[in-house]
């Protein structure tokens, strides 16, 4: 594969980030160009290393080792149809996916990674490029329907696939646009959303229907009765993980406070000319982030791009290590220190740091906040955090973005209404087949597996229309992409 020697020869090189000074005035990617040629310099890295551990550390099964080699020879059409035979949209996975496959690569072992996921954005831009992204129209009509409920990537990634197969597939969505956390919750510097609007002209070609403002089981306006998506022949949930993890302590309700995904959503909105400004906007002003996730820092990145007076991110854990440790060994992903385009642009990172409270003006309105120092230890087997004696300090800031992560799918209105089963961890429970406790109502993505990664809910949607195929067929030839016995599994 490659070069015999390649991953001796070159070193691994990404494309380069804009100027911080020049990109906090816009909201385009951070990235530059990367030019072809030095993409096939990556792909010569990729060394014949026997066994491929880059295909287990991804949950997709990308066939890395084969569209790395066709990359190198300058064959991206097939290249491209490689990708496309595990991944819908390797568009969203190159730019937002953290790369697992990297974590277990072999030269990672004492060399840095194949430049796997940069391989990989450059090859689906590349075929976009060349118009050689065509609609996949099936050949023939099932006269089945399927409701997909929520439009991610999960639910989307489950559309594709049951529409190539010939079914009738309609994708409810409760916001104004299609794509989920895509479209609202990921920053356009991280992926403008053009990206998202050109997939979903292919799918529409190939006879994908979406209805937006259809709030499937709410109240509101944009009410859609649950009766209306079980007329379906079949069902898939895909509405994600969405009920936020908040921080119950004295002082939440101080003017400020708020959650992650009540900040970031107006931004985007304000970028597809929604609105003219943020009702959050923090320009000149003292911000702290609680968190430091991914969510954490594109609330961060958003802060600088409003022209935020200063910004501290909390997290609770220690500092990650700069290297593994004998606690995350190869080909494990790697839980070490990593400096995001948004770290690299300014605020402070403040570790093993727990806020006891927010304090308030007298009108209500937030000024400041109490914290101290935390030690880590484990107790029983699992971890606690205890308070560092004489480490508190108070530290103004005006407004404070709530950014823990997510404990599951809402459960008020769909859920509710349908009267699936939850398992123990709030999520929906399903078995080794996809489905719920109701007989056609499958499960796909966060809403069942909870908080999770992109490349995971992809996975997901190709694996759960593979089993309704089979529901509504008696037989399959979609793909799974996940056996049933890593279905429960986070």
């Amino acid at each position: 594969m490659g070069e015999t020697t390649g991953f001796m020869r070159y070193p691994r090189e990404l494309p380069r980030r804009r100027s911080i000074p020049l990109r906090i005035l816009d909201w385009q990617e951070v990235y530059e160009e990367f030019p072809a040629d030095k993409v096939r310099v990556q792909g010569a890295r990729y060394m014949d290393c026997g066994i491929p551990f880059c295909h287990t550390g991804c949950p997709l099964g990308n066939l890395i080792p084969e569209w790395n080699d066709l990359a190198y020879r300058d064959r991206w059409n097939q290249a491209i149809d490689r990708l496309h035979a595990t991944n819908n949209f390797p568009e969203f996975t190159g730019r937002l996916c953290p790369a697992p496959c990297e974590g277990a690569c072999v030269l990672g072992i004492n060399e840095p990674a194949v430049a796997i996921k940069q391989i990989e954005v450059s090859i689906i831009e590349r075929a976009f490029s060349d118009d050689v992204v065509a609609p996949v129209v099936p050949s023939k009509s099932t006269g089945r329907r399927v409701a997909v409920v929520g439009s991610g990537p999960a639910g989307l990634a489950a559309a594709q696939q049951l529409t190539r197969a010939g079914h009738a597939v309609t994708v409810f969505e409760r916001a104004d646009r299609i794509g989920g956390l895509l479209r609202y919750g990921i920053p356009e510097f991280k992926m403008e959303k053009w990206v998202i609007d050109r997939r979903l002209e292919q799918l529409r070609a190939e006879g994908t229907m979406f209805r937006v403002n259809a709030d499937v089981g709410g109240d509101g306006d944009t009410a859609v009765p649950v009766a209306e998506i079980l007329d379906h022949d079949a069902v898939v949930l895909a509405g994600g993980a969405t009920a936020w993890r908040d921080l119950p302590i004295p002082g939440r309700e101080c003017v400020g406070v708020y959650q992650a995904m009540e900040y970031l959503p107006p931004s985007n909105r304000v970028q597809l000319g929604d609105l003219d400004r943020s009702p959050i906007d923090v320009h000149g002003k003292k911000v702290v982030i609680i968190g430091g996730g991914d969510t954490g820092a594109d609330c961060l990145g958003t802060a600088h791009r409003q022209g935020a007076a200063s910004v501290h991110q909390f997290e609770i854990l220690p500092r990650p290590p700069d290297a593994r440790t004998d606690a995350m060994p190869w080909p494990t992903y790697p839980m070490t220190y990593r400096v995001t385009s948004a770290h690299e642009e300014g605020g402070e990172r403040v570790y093993a740091v727990n806020t006891e409270c927010f304090l308030g003006d007298d009108n209500g309105n937030l000024r400041g906040l109490r914290a101290h120092e935390v030690e880590q230890k484990m107790v029983d087997g699992r971890p606690t955090f205890e308070k560092i004696e004489g480490s508190d300090f108070e530290l103004e800031c005006d407004y404070v973005f709530l950014a823990m992560g997510f404990l599951g799918p809402q459960r008020e209105g769909l859920l509710e209404r349908l009267g699936v089963e939850l398992d123990e961890r709030g999520n929906v429970r399903r078995d080794e087949h996809f489905r719920s406790s109701l007989a056609n109502v499958f499960v796909a993505g966060d809403m069942g597996r909870g908080q999770s990664l992109i490349v995971w809910a992809i996975a997901e949607g190709r694996s759960a229309a593979h089993h309704v195929d089979t529901f509504l067929m008696g037989s399959t030839q979609l793909p799974v992409a996940i056996e049933p016995t890593t279905v429960p599994m986070r």
